[in-house]
């Protein structure tokens, strides 16, 4: 088994540029995985992997050699490498080099005939994309769109921050107007979560399929998703200000559908 223990080398210096430079991941088709946790779920997903490292004081090979197919590369690294490649303390010894999948619309197949679907549009903090990707699984809906997208989803911090979700969620990345054809094309219901000429969210019907888009917090969706909905909703304010985190308000509005679809009201 391959060992390295000096941070000078090339394999991890490619290896600190994927983690850094959206670019490198795309070029390449790969991105780093770090702990046990994310790389379950990203088995679970069937994600391939090209080579998993480990730190034995952490983890030994039994521990992993279960979760990876024979074809997947092990190398045992350093106390120092690990650290260098670590992107949080936290992560068990274990770090993957996966590769990437195609997030195309193409790809998307629901399994419900009237799906519940999330969209997001320019939503650019990763920590956000990664909190609405959790909402997304935590409320079990049938796929998150990203629209017109500002990070890359392979962003480390977005797969913290969403603590494995981007490989738990049916996931498609487009342009706005590609999305908007594919919705229509389906017989999606559009409702965009925005201030402008809306009802207030809880008295429209979600049960037939629809997608909730939101969008930034500064700016709010932008005009070409207000044309498109079916509905623009939005949530009653109570208190002096006049918006929330994009992921709770994304949570109200999914957790209300999911409501109305276990009621049918």
């Amino acid at each position: 088994m391959k060992e390295i223990t000096s941070i000078q080398n090339s394999y991890v210096k490619n290896l600190l540029k994927l983690q850094d430079k959206a670019r490198e991941r795309k070029k390449q088709g790969l991105f780093i995985v770090e702990g046990k946790r994310e790389i379950s779920l990203a088995i679970s997903a069937n994600y391939k992997f090209e080579t998993v490292l480990f730190f034995p004081e952490l983890i030994s090979e039994n521990e992993i050699l279960h979760l990876f197919n024979e074809n997947v590369n092990r190398i045992t690294i350093s106390k120092e490498v690990y650290q260098k490649l670590a992107y949080r303390e936290s992560t068990e010894g274990i770090i993957a080099v996966t590769k990437a999948k195609d997030f195309s619309l193409d790809n998307i197949q629901f399994k419900n005939k009237k799906p519940l679907i999330l969209v997001a549009e320019s939503v650019e903090k990763p920590g956000n994309i990664g909190a609405l990707l959790r909402t997304g699984d935590a409320a079990n809906i049938d796929a998150v769109f990203i629209a017109d997208p500002k990070s890359d989803l392979y962003n480390a911090n977005i797969i913290r921050s969403s603590v494995g979700c981007v490989f738990t969620n049916d996931i498609a990345i487009g342009t706005s107007e590609e999305i908007i054809t594919f919705l229509k094309e389906k017989n999606i219901n559009i409702y965009a979560a925005t201030l402008q000429n809306s009802n207030e969210y809880h008295k429209e019907n979600y049960i037939e399929a629809s997608a909730i888009v939101v969008g930034t917090e500064a700016t709010g969706l932008t005009e070409i998703w207000r044309q498109a909905a079916n509905k623009n909703i939005n949530i009653p304010m109570q208190g002096k200000i006049d918006s929330m985190n994009v992921s709770v308000s994304a949570a109200i509005i999914l957790f209300e559908a999911k409501r109305q679809r276990d009621f049918k009201i």
